[in-house]
Protein backbone atom coordinates (compact mmCIF):
# COMPACT_ATOMS: atom_id res chain seq x y z
CA UNK A 1 0.00 0.00 0.00
CA UNK A 2 2.45 2.13 1.71
CA UNK A 3 4.52 1.65 -2.39
CA UNK A 4 2.00 2.43 -4.30
CA UNK A 5 1.26 5.62 -2.86
CA UNK A 6 4.60 6.29 -2.87
CA UNK A 7 4.63 5.63 -6.66
CA UNK A 8 1.54 7.48 -7.68
CA UNK A 9 2.45 10.77 -5.94
CA UNK A 10 5.92 10.32 -7.48
CA UNK A 11 4.09 10.41 -11.21
CA UNK A 12 2.07 13.09 -9.99
CA UNK A 13 4.70 14.93 -8.99
CA UNK A 14 6.75 14.55 -12.21
CA UNK A 15 3.86 15.11 -14.45
CA UNK A 16 3.11 19.02 -12.35
CA UNK A 17 6.79 19.49 -12.42
CA UNK A 18 7.38 18.67 -16.07
CA UNK A 19 4.34 20.59 -17.10
CA UNK A 20 6.47 23.92 -15.01
CA UNK A 21 9.24 23.20 -17.03
CA UNK A 22 7.59 23.16 -20.31
CA UNK A 23 5.75 26.19 -19.80
CA UNK A 24 8.69 28.28 -18.07
CA UNK A 25 12.33 27.14 -18.95
CA UNK A 26 11.80 25.05 -22.26
CA UNK A 27 12.66 27.23 -25.70
CA UNK A 28 9.92 27.46 -28.14
CA UNK A 29 11.59 24.69 -30.37
CA UNK A 30 11.59 22.42 -27.94
CA UNK A 31 7.81 23.71 -26.91
CA UNK A 32 6.97 22.54 -30.34
CA UNK A 33 7.01 18.97 -29.38
CA UNK A 34 3.80 19.57 -27.01
CA UNK A 35 2.31 17.11 -24.59
CA UNK A 36 5.16 14.61 -26.14
CA UNK A 37 7.62 16.86 -24.51
CA UNK A 38 5.88 17.35 -21.27
CA UNK A 39 5.66 13.28 -20.58
CA UNK A 40 9.21 12.59 -21.62
CA UNK A 41 9.85 15.66 -18.86
CA UNK A 42 8.14 13.57 -16.46
CA UNK A 43 9.65 10.53 -17.58
CA UNK A 44 13.06 11.79 -16.50
CA UNK A 45 12.16 13.37 -13.12
CA UNK A 46 10.90 9.87 -12.20
CA UNK A 47 14.27 8.25 -13.48
CA UNK A 48 15.97 10.49 -11.68
CA UNK A 49 13.92 9.75 -8.78
CA UNK A 50 13.61 6.27 -8.89
CA UNK A 51 17.79 6.10 -9.15
CA UNK A 52 18.26 8.38 -6.22
CA UNK A 53 15.66 6.34 -4.12
CA UNK A 54 17.57 2.83 -5.22
CA UNK A 55 21.17 4.24 -4.45
CA UNK A 56 20.08 5.08 -0.97
CA UNK A 57 18.28 2.30 -0.68
CA UNK A 58 21.05 -0.15 -1.78
CA UNK A 59 23.53 1.89 0.39
CA UNK A 60 21.20 1.15 3.52
CA UNK A 61 20.48 -2.60 2.66
CA UNK A 62 24.54 -3.19 2.27
CA UNK A 63 25.11 -1.79 5.89
CA UNK A 64 28.25 0.28 7.71
CA UNK A 65 31.10 -1.63 5.87
CA UNK A 66 31.64 -2.76 1.98
CA UNK A 67 29.51 -6.70 2.07
CA UNK A 68 32.84 -8.21 1.20
CA UNK A 69 34.82 -7.00 3.89
CA UNK A 70 31.74 -8.00 6.30
CA UNK A 71 31.76 -11.37 4.87
CA UNK A 72 35.31 -12.11 5.05
CA UNK A 73 35.10 -10.84 9.08
CA UNK A 74 31.87 -13.07 9.62
CA UNK A 75 33.39 -15.78 7.94
CA UNK A 76 36.67 -15.28 10.00
CA UNK A 77 34.64 -15.17 13.51
CA UNK A 78 33.30 -18.44 12.45
CA UNK A 79 36.38 -20.01 11.11
CA UNK A 80 37.24 -19.20 14.92
CA UNK A 81 33.77 -20.79 16.51
CA UNK A 82 32.95 -17.24 18.25
CA UNK A 83 29.69 -17.73 17.28
CA UNK A 84 28.20 -14.87 19.61
CA UNK A 85 30.77 -12.55 18.28
CA UNK A 86 29.73 -13.25 14.42
CA UNK A 87 26.11 -12.61 15.71
CA UNK A 88 26.71 -9.13 16.85
CA UNK A 89 29.47 -8.59 14.08
CA UNK A 90 26.12 -8.40 12.01
CA UNK A 91 24.22 -6.40 14.37
CA UNK A 92 26.93 -4.11 14.17
CA UNK A 93 26.94 -4.05 10.39
CA UNK A 94 22.98 -3.68 10.27
CA UNK A 95 21.68 -3.74 6.88
CA UNK A 96 19.60 -6.36 5.01
CA UNK A 97 22.78 -8.91 4.12
CA UNK A 98 23.76 -8.69 7.86
CA UNK A 99 20.03 -9.36 9.35
CA UNK A 100 20.13 -12.36 6.83
CA UNK A 101 22.85 -13.57 7.97
CA UNK A 102 21.70 -12.64 11.70
CA UNK A 103 18.96 -14.87 11.52
CA UNK A 104 20.49 -18.14 10.07
CA UNK A 105 23.45 -17.78 12.97
CA UNK A 106 20.66 -17.03 15.77
CA UNK A 107 19.11 -19.71 14.71
CA UNK A 108 22.06 -22.55 14.64
CA UNK A 109 22.56 -20.72 17.81
CA UNK A 110 19.01 -21.65 19.39
CA UNK A 111 19.51 -25.31 18.02
CA UNK A 112 22.69 -25.18 19.57
CA UNK A 113 21.19 -24.98 22.93
CA UNK A 114 17.97 -26.97 22.23
CA UNK A 115 20.52 -30.32 21.06
CA UNK A 116 17.57 -31.77 19.45
CA UNK A 117 18.73 -32.34 15.95
CA UNK A 118 21.77 -34.00 14.29
CA UNK A 119 24.78 -31.70 12.69
CA UNK A 120 23.32 -32.12 9.43
CA UNK A 121 19.52 -31.81 10.47
CA UNK A 122 20.66 -28.41 11.94
CA UNK A 123 23.09 -27.12 8.75
CA UNK A 124 20.00 -28.20 6.75
CA UNK A 125 17.69 -26.12 9.43
CA UNK A 126 20.01 -22.88 9.67
CA UNK A 127 20.58 -23.49 5.42
CA UNK A 128 16.73 -22.92 5.28
CA UNK A 129 16.11 -20.02 7.47
CA UNK A 130 18.67 -17.91 5.46
CA UNK A 131 17.40 -19.19 2.49
CA UNK A 132 13.82 -17.81 3.20
CA UNK A 133 14.86 -14.41 4.80
CA UNK A 134 17.06 -14.30 1.52
CA UNK A 135 13.97 -14.75 -0.24
CA UNK A 136 11.62 -11.86 1.58
CA UNK A 137 14.66 -9.18 0.87
CA UNK A 138 15.84 -9.84 -2.71
CA UNK A 139 12.28 -8.24 -3.83
CA UNK A 140 12.87 -5.13 -1.90
CA UNK A 141 16.36 -4.69 -3.30
CA UNK A 142 14.56 -5.17 -6.88
CA UNK A 143 12.19 -2.64 -6.32
CA UNK A 144 11.53 -0.26 -8.93
CA UNK A 145 13.76 -2.04 -11.32
CA UNK A 146 11.02 -2.84 -13.29
CA UNK A 147 9.63 0.84 -13.66
CA UNK A 148 13.16 2.00 -15.02
CA UNK A 149 13.13 -0.70 -17.57
CA UNK A 150 9.48 -0.04 -18.93
CA UNK A 151 9.93 3.76 -19.03
CA UNK A 152 13.28 3.27 -21.27
CA UNK A 153 10.45 1.27 -23.74
CA UNK A 154 8.03 4.18 -23.13
CA UNK A 155 10.69 6.86 -23.82
CA UNK A 156 11.51 5.50 -27.01
CA UNK A 157 8.27 5.35 -28.45
CA UNK A 158 7.06 8.43 -26.79
CA UNK A 159 9.96 9.60 -29.16
CA UNK A 160 8.52 8.14 -31.78
CA UNK A 161 5.44 9.18 -32.11
CA UNK A 162 6.34 13.02 -31.70
CA UNK A 163 7.92 12.03 -34.60
CA UNK A 164 5.20 10.49 -36.49
CA UNK A 165 3.07 13.70 -35.67
CA UNK A 166 5.94 15.97 -36.04
CA UNK A 167 6.16 14.32 -39.76
CA UNK A 168 2.17 14.35 -40.39
CA UNK A 169 2.07 18.32 -39.13
CA UNK A 170 4.51 18.97 -42.09
CA UNK A 171 2.92 16.82 -44.84
CA UNK A 172 -0.42 18.75 -43.87
CA UNK A 173 1.36 22.13 -44.33
CA UNK A 174 1.86 20.82 -47.90
CA UNK A 175 -0.92 19.21 -48.43
CA UNK A 176 -3.19 22.67 -47.49
CA UNK A 177 -1.43 25.16 -49.21
CA UNK A 178 -0.71 23.10 -52.59
CA UNK A 179 2.76 23.94 -52.41
CA UNK A 180 5.45 23.93 -49.70
CA UNK A 181 4.93 25.87 -46.98
CA UNK A 182 8.42 26.61 -45.28
CA UNK A 183 7.36 27.65 -42.20
CA UNK A 184 5.23 24.77 -40.70
CA UNK A 185 7.16 22.54 -42.70
CA UNK A 186 10.36 23.61 -40.30
CA UNK A 187 7.97 23.39 -37.40
CA UNK A 188 6.83 19.59 -37.96
CA UNK A 189 10.29 18.74 -38.80
CA UNK A 190 11.72 20.59 -35.69
CA UNK A 191 8.94 18.82 -33.52
CA UNK A 192 9.80 15.12 -35.21
CA UNK A 193 13.45 15.79 -34.18
CA UNK A 194 13.14 17.23 -30.72
CA UNK A 195 10.81 14.89 -29.70
CA UNK A 196 13.31 11.86 -31.15
CA UNK A 197 16.17 13.56 -29.48
CA UNK A 198 14.27 13.60 -26.14
CA UNK A 199 12.83 9.97 -26.54
CA UNK A 200 16.14 8.97 -27.17
CA UNK A 201 18.06 10.61 -23.95
CA UNK A 202 15.49 9.39 -21.64
CA UNK A 203 15.31 5.81 -22.68
CA UNK A 204 19.34 5.99 -22.72
CA UNK A 205 19.57 7.08 -19.47
CA UNK A 206 17.03 4.92 -17.93
CA UNK A 207 17.88 1.78 -19.88
CA UNK A 208 21.46 2.34 -18.26
CA UNK A 209 20.01 3.13 -14.42
CA UNK A 210 18.48 -0.23 -14.75
CA UNK A 211 21.11 -2.43 -15.44
CA UNK A 212 23.93 -0.35 -13.30
CA UNK A 213 21.19 -1.35 -10.71
CA UNK A 214 20.29 -4.66 -11.99
CA UNK A 215 23.70 -5.30 -12.07
CA UNK A 216 24.55 -4.56 -8.33
CA UNK A 217 21.71 -6.15 -6.79
CA UNK A 218 22.63 -9.50 -8.82
CA UNK A 219 26.59 -8.90 -7.50
CA UNK A 220 25.00 -8.71 -4.21
CA UNK A 221 22.76 -11.51 -4.18
CA UNK A 222 25.88 -13.52 -5.55
CA UNK A 223 28.30 -12.56 -2.72
CA UNK A 224 25.76 -13.27 -0.26
CA UNK A 225 25.02 -16.89 -1.81
CA UNK A 226 28.59 -17.66 -1.90
CA UNK A 227 28.79 -16.04 1.75
CA UNK A 228 25.90 -18.63 3.06
CA UNK A 229 27.70 -21.96 1.41
CA UNK A 230 31.10 -20.82 2.87
CA UNK A 231 29.75 -20.63 6.33
CA UNK A 232 27.01 -23.60 6.34
CA UNK A 233 29.96 -25.49 5.25
CA UNK A 234 31.89 -23.81 8.11
CA UNK A 235 29.42 -24.37 10.54
CA UNK A 236 29.41 -28.01 9.03
CA UNK A 237 32.94 -28.85 10.01
CA UNK A 238 33.29 -27.00 13.19
CA UNK A 239 30.26 -29.50 14.41
CA UNK A 240 32.08 -32.63 12.68
CA UNK A 241 34.96 -31.74 15.01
Amino acid sequence: MKQSFFITIVYVLAAAVGYTIYVYTYPPYIQAGGIVIIALTALSIVVLTFAIERTLFLRKAEGKKNLSTFFKELEQLLAKGDLEQAIEHCRDQSGSFAAVMQTGLERYADLQKQKRMDVDRQVIEVQRVIEESSALQVPLLEKNLPALSTIASVATMLGLLGTVTGMIRSFQAMASTGSSDAVQLSLGISEALVTTAGGLIVGITSLVAFNYFANKVDTMTFMLDEAVFNIVQMLNVHEEK
